[in-house]
């Protein structure tokens, strides 16, 4: 069995809720087929959502990490490809804190690509019937912040552990009064579960055109 860890995080910036751990715990509600999911929520704060990143992968000792986001505004499931090594906050994290062009890892690299088959995930949950696609950005927040520490971490101790990181539409519920694109968590739940299955049983990326003309 291989074992996937999938984080998610709190709600942050005023929600009540945030689709990334929702669909994260129920993504694991159930057994998938030759692998074995453990989950974690981690805080929205730069620093301490990295310390309780590594108390999850000390826990579940995964082969495959896959961390979780919300990106409120896109339509689509977005599996990242490059995690940069900057913090440069718009808006403060849940504990105030609002860094402004600050290196995350001090003399690590000025990025990572994800070890995750990018590619091969957005296919297969686009065969489901659900929208997905490459992101070539994962921002400048928590999440990004997630993302390279993640990436550092594996690649500096853990090598054999492969990761990167997925962003979420909003939840319906939290769209009633404004007009943004939504899945439902259940949706997201199976793409989650599909990703986690590809990144399994995937250990060559597929070959095909999932680029950006801007």
């Amino acid at each position: 069995m291989t074992r996937v860890l999938l984080t998610g995080f709190e709600p942050f910036d005023g929600e009540s809720t945030n689709p990334s751990w929702q669909a994260v715990r129920a993504a694991a509600a159930e057994p998938l087929a030759g692998a074995e999911l453990a989950t974690a929520e981690l805080p929205c704060v730069y620093g301490g959502s990295l310390t309780a990143l590594r108390t999850a992968i000390d826990a579940a000792q995964p082969d495959i990490v896959v961390c979780v986001g919300q990106a409120g505004g896109r339509p689509d499931i977005t599996v990242e490809r490059v995690a940069l090594n900057l913090d440069d906050a718009r808006i403060p994290d849940a504990s105030g804190a609002e860094p402004i062009d600050e290196v995350i890892v001090p003399g690590g690299p000025a990025a990572y690509f994800s070890t995750l088959p990018i590619k091969a995930c957005v296919a297969a949950v686009r065969a489901t019937g659900l929208p997905a696609s490459v992101s070539n950005t994962a921002g400048t927040f928590v999440c990004n912040h997630v993302f390279y520490g993640l990436a550092h971490l594996l690649a500096t101790e853990l090598p054999r552990v492969r990761g990167g990181f997925v962003h979420v539409p909003y939840a319906p519920e939290q769209v009633t009064d404004r007009a943004q694109p939504s899945l439902p968590v259940d949706a997201v739940a199976r793409s989650l579960r599909e990703i986690a299955a590809t990144a399994a049983r995937t250990r060559t990326d597929i070959r095909v055109a999932e680029g950006a003309t801007h």
